[in-house]
């Protein structure tokens, strides 16, 4: 089925991007109003701000906060077409993208699908934990957190354990913001909203299979992250290697285990990969090779950005870290490279200069990371809000986020916890729409 955006096409300028995620929309956003002709393919209507999803997961954010409709950013964008639908297979030789939807041909390819939870290989995890990697499977953990406690109500003494411990693996920047975040919900929410319920028996825990949390900052960052989880009353565990789990309790490789209803895993990904890209390309991580121009390695016409690209530079011999900032960067950077190209310019090589690294524990508590000072407390937690806030798209979302967060930095409270499950005729929708995460 050819699209209307590859019909309107000349037979040299049919770009098609993969993913709406950082790095696919900055991509497609630089290159509006351009010689190319766009078509965005990703699975979703609308752009997720992942690093958020903590927020939504524990009812600080509403969803439609941190998502923004794709259609409405390119309004008025007359060369970007946004399709919604998965894609079954990339052919590279036939320089075409099969997806449920129908086939797109292209000129010009550019993969920007990001990654996905790695939960390497255990069938168990992937089956009874719960991941956080998009707005639904947010919202689906917020169900899971606010149902818990109605269960509690009700629950015979024998099984109140499972339910009151929470567990979060990975002790990485999502699960010490979300351990930290779930640590105030305990102090300051749940007593009010269940008055008749002990909350002294609310165990949050936090796993990492390293010797510290936020193992990708400084020892000072590490440290303090760690003392702030535990002040809170989150029970770290470092050296912590989960084995498995079947739904009740949590095996530890080195033999512990921990009774809880409650997994939610923050601990790995892996690259999204599209069927019909060759395993030749694929580094560690499931992540495509691609040269200092994000080139897919032995390719032409085909470019992989962001989490799911593998570059190795001699400031990065091991590939560059798998940040938003990152994305943006290669993205800007290939816009330009592509217009080069269309112009019959030399392209540039892609350099990235690390510009900081932070994570926020609680309220008035985070740690950040410059490349000339670390700091923490009350300045960092002031200097992440600041910055992601600007990294919101537009200014309603960034005036209905720092009024939420307002209330909440006043009152302790917030007014977002309302347990919305799926209708029957949502779910079939979802299914008529290919719209159901596998």
């Amino acid at each position: 089925m050819a699209t209307s955006a590859n019909r309107q096409s000349d037979s040299s300028s049919r770009l098609i991007i993969l993913g709406a995620g950082f790095a696919g929309l900055q991509l497609a956003k630089k290159l509006r109003n351009s010689g190319y002709h766009i078509t965005l393919i990703d699975q979703y209507n609308y752009h997720q701000f992942q690093p958020l999803f903590y927020q939504v997961a524990t009812a600080r954010l509403e969803p439609s906060s941190i998502s923004f409709p794709l259609r409405k950013i390119f309004q008025r964008s007359k060369n970007v077409r946004v399709r919604n639908t998965k894609v079954r297979e990339v052919n590279t030789a036939e320089q075409k993208v099969v997806t449920e939807d129908g086939v797109f041909q292209y000129d010009v390819l550019v993969i920007a699908t990001g990654c996905t939870t790695n939960f390497f290989g255990n069938k168990n995890l992937e089956q009874y934990a719960y991941p956080m990697k998009s707005t639904t499977e947010a919202i689906t953990l917020r169900n899971r957190i606010l149902l818990n406690f109605e269960d509690a109500l009700n629950a015979a003494p024998d099984a109140l354990e499972e339910i009151m411990n929470i567990v979060v693996v990975g002790g990485g920047p999502t699960g010490v913001e979300l351990s930290g975040s779930l640590a105030e919900l305990k102090k300051n929410i749940l007593p009010r909203d269940y008055p008749d319920m002990d909350f002294s028996k609310l165990n949050v825990y936090l796993l990492e299979g390293s010797p510290n949390t936020l193992s990708a900052m400084s020892a000072a960052s590490q440290h303090t992250s760690q003392t702030y989880l535990e002040n809170m009353g989150v029970q770290v565990w470092v050296n912590a290697v989960v084995q498995d789990y079947d739904g009740h309790t949590v095996v530890l490789k080195d033999g512990r285990q921990i009774k809880t209803r409650n997994l939610i895993w923050a601990a790995g990904i892996t690259g999204n990969v599209p069927a019909g890209i060759s395993k030749e390309v694929l580094a560690r991580g499931n992540r495509i090779k691609v040269d200092q121009c994000n080139r897919v390695v032995g390719m032409q016409n085909v470019y992989a950005i962001g989490d799911i690209a593998y570059m190795e530079t001699p400031e990065w011999p091991n590939g560059h870290p798998q940040m938003a900032n990152v994305a943006g960067k290669q993205a800007t950077h290939l816009a330009t490279n592509l217009q080069a190209i269309k112009n019959g310019n030399k392209t540039k090589q892609f350099r990235y200069k690390l510009p900081g690294t932070m994570a926020t524990v609680g309220k008035r508590k985070a740690v950040v990371d410059l490349p000339f000072i670390s700091f923490q407390g009350v300045v960092a937690w002031l200097f992440w809000m600041f910055l992601h806030l600007m990294l919101i798209l537009n200014a309603k979302n960034k005036l209905i986020i720092f009024i939420n967060w307002a209330i909440s930095y006043f009152t302790n409270d917030t007014t977002l916890r309302l347990i919305l499950m799926p209708t029957r005729k949502q779910v079939e929708m979802a299914k008529q729409h290919h719209s159901i995460e596998e």
